[in-house]
């Protein structure tokens, strides 16, 4: 039995469609209205929601990491504490933000990479906290983000099964709501390391937990496959142009590649069925026109014992089906026949004692 989850306004689980996170993360370029517009096409696009990144640099980072140079094309700071803080958006940006995800109807939440930061987020009242994949060793985070009681969905990138087991073991005892998500930290990570069988793994051994993936890899199709796996959530990064400035932007996708995998993923949840072989009324047409019957071969006079060489399959179907042949061998012709006509067992004897035994 797999696990169920809700997130904000959405069930999630095997009887609901896919639910997808826009990962905006610093997407937004430090820019509130670029983050409001990147909403807003999130929402247009079909996904269920949109997702920061929430830290507190400075207490974050050793004094030598807040403080060294960062001097490439995509930084927006001399040195990475500068290009860190220009990106931040702190509680004010985020109750702003938070009130127009609402108007959109989109959920809204953000990852927590630090205490202060889970605290800064609790304090707004996200509906709910991801966890990423270089956090998945951190206990104590884990811990505390797990006490407020809200849904949580953790990321596994760069990690063994016993690290992801480590995490379910610290988080479940203080807060079930958990989802854990298949991923390969690479950035854009390579179609042969993104081990989609793994979600079967998970959603075997963590029963209770609803699993998903969070996909690094260029192109929509693997969420696809993901879903089918089992992945219940996916999580994509979002940009509105993979040219922009950032390291995300290049393997995120645009507008329209979101608006495209939501669409699969739907399209996938409905193809998918309850596992049920049955018969549509749109097949029967065609199954007819392309199907076959049983026709007499030649012509034959009323009283004539039909053979197999007497009768042959042809197009169009809806007379007697083929797999019938043995129970028309044998039988006698009631009335002259002609070649291509449709045999129907009112034309014919019915079955010998004999006959009927064998």
């Amino acid at each position: 039995m797999a696990g169920t989850l809700r997130i904000g306004r959405h069930e999630i689980g095997d009887q609901t469609p896919c639910y997808v996170v826009a990962e905006i993360g610093h997407n937004h370029q430090g820019s509130v209205e670029k983050a409001r517009e990147l909403f807003r096409e999130a929402k247009l696009a079909g996904a269920h929601a949109v997702k920061l990144q929430k830290r507190d640099n400075r207490g974050l980072y050793t004094r030598a990491a807040y403080h060294k140079p960062y001097d490439n094309e995509n930084s927006f700071g001399a040195t990475y504490g500068e290009h860190r803080e220009f990106l931040e958006f702190g509680a004010k940006e985020y109750r702003a933000l938070q009130a127009y995800a609402s108007e959109l109807q989109i959920d809204f939440f953000s990852t927590a990479f630090d205490i202060a930061s889970a605290d800064l987020l609790e304090e707004i009242g996200v509906v709910a906290y991801k966890i990423a994949s270089g956090d998945l060793k951190s206990t104590p985070l884990l811990k505390h983000v797990a006490s407020f009681g809200k849904p949580m969905i953790l990321s596994t990138g760069g990690a063994g099964i016993e690290d992801v087991q480590r995490a379910y073991d610290t988080i479940v005892p203080v807060n079930p709501q958990l989802a854990i998500l298949q991923c390969t930290a690479g950035y854009p990570a390579s179609f042969e390391e993104l081990d989609l069988r793994v979600i079967e793994q998970y959603r075997e051994r963590f029963p209770c937990a609803v699993i998903g993936y969070s996909g690094h890899d260029n192109g929509i199709a693997m969420p696809v496959a993901a879903y089918v796996l089992g992945a219940r959530i996916v999580e994509k990064h979002f940009t509105l142009n993979r040219a922009m400035k950032g390291t995300d932007h290049a393997f995120s996708l645009e507008p329209v590649g979101l608006r495209k995998m939501v669409r699969d993923l739907e399209r996938t949840c409905k193809a998918l069925g309850d596992g049920v072989k049955k018969i549509y009324d749109s097949e029967k047409a065609p199954i007819i026109k392309m199907g076959k019957s049983l026709v007499v071969a030649r012509d034959l006079a009323a009283g004539h014992v039909l053979a197999a060489d007497d009768i042959v399959m042809k197009s169009p179907g809806g007379g007697i089906p083929p797999y019938e042949l043995d129970k028309v061998v044998g039988r006698i012709t009631l009335t002259p026949l002609y070649e291509d006509d449709f045999l129907s067992f009112e034309m014919l004897s019915k079955p010998s004692a004999e006959f009927a035994r064998s």
